[in-house]
């Protein structure tokens, strides 16, 4: 059986007020639409609903009973399509948030409280992925929105960028330019080292944090790849290889081991907030306006995490 719920909602008015003219005025329509809705309800259930005379319009034993199902149906799915409007805005159920290590560093608190503050009754779901998923839960579906470090080969993802953070090179102490402050970019390029890499089959974003693209047409580097943060650090401060990272690694996962040395030629590493075109929405554009609001807002905090050596001086 199919019932409207328009016919639902004539039956209630009729049935709160016992007058076919009073309900006609309440619902705006014709008293004469309305009587022959009603009769089509009851046809179409079966039973008789109201019980009409010239005087006056009574709910019968079976229009009591159907007045308080009706009702309750009503309240049901108002709040499913309340439920529902308010999901297609973001004010109701979960948004999973996909990010790579250390996410946005000291921007990541107050990112996560914007959106908190934006959409106090979501629940928000956070995954950390590893360097083989770039787009960190965007291309498989998982993540509506993602911090990423571009640049990433998935096709469709979009990105705006938070910051720049300068990139650095990663040696062993017992390297001799170790104990520089910086180095140029001639000289990185001038080791007779394999450089450590994130396991990933994203080639442009291997490329990148090998230099590929600064060689000229020489010979690719040798690479060694590792599985974590953790790992690349144990490589480089055994001296097995050198690593192209970023000025924040010296704060989120230091080693006595390995010195972090400037390259300040180098172009800065960008951190996004991104999401795939094909399924932006009403809710993705607000968190990219939450994000863009923090980032205009945090101007300080971003100062020092795009000059990490003036903010962060080694110890």
């Amino acid at each position: 059986m199919d019932l409207s719920s328009r016919k639902l909602r004539y039956f209630i008015a009729v049935a709160e007020e016992l007058h076919f003219g009073r309900a006609a005025n309440r619902l705006y329509i014709a008293q004469q639409s309305l009587s022959a809705q009603i009769r089509q309800l009851e046809d179409e259930i079966g039973v008789e609903l109201l019980r009409r005379t010239t005087r006056k319009v009574e709910l019968t034993t079976a229009g009591e009973a159907f007045l308080a199902a009706a009702k309750t149906a009503l309240t049901i799915l108002d709040q499913a399509v309340e439920d529902a409007r308010q999901a297609a805005r973001g004010e109701i159920g979960t948004i999973k948030i996909g990010f790579v290590v250390a996410a946005a560093l000291e921007l990541t608190a107050p990112l996560l409280a914007e959106f908190r503050e934006r959409f106090p009754a979501v629940k928000f779901e956070l995954r950390e992925f590893d360097f083989s998923d770039t787009s960190a839960g965007l291309m498989d579906g998982w993540a509506d929105i993602a911090i990423i470090r571009p640049p990433v080969s998935a096709p469709r993802v979009e990105y705006e960028t938070l910051f720049v953070e300068p990139r650095v090179i990663a040696l062993s102490a017992r390297h001799p330019l170790a104990a520089h402050d910086e180095v140029s970019l001639s000289d990185v390029l001038a080791l007779d080292q394999p450089f450590a890499v994130g396991i990933t089959a994203d080639t442009a974003w291997q490329d990148y944090w090998t230099l590929v693209e600064h060689r000229a047409g020489q010979a690719r580097p040798r690479l060694i790849e590792t599985h974590s943060q953790t790992e690349e650090n144990e490589i480089v401060a055994a001296g097995a290889a050198c690593a192209i990272t970023v000025g924040s690694i010296r704060r989120y996962t230091p080693h006595s081991g390995v010195r972090y040395v400037a390259i300040p030629e180098l172009r800065g590493s960008p951190l996004a907030i991104a999401w795939h075109a094909d399924r932006r929405n009403a809710v993705i554009d607000s968190l990219i306006a939450a994000a863009r609001a923090v980032r205009d807002t945090e101007t300080e905090l971003i100062a020092k995490i795009e000059h990490p050596f003036e903010a962060w001086p080694s110890s």
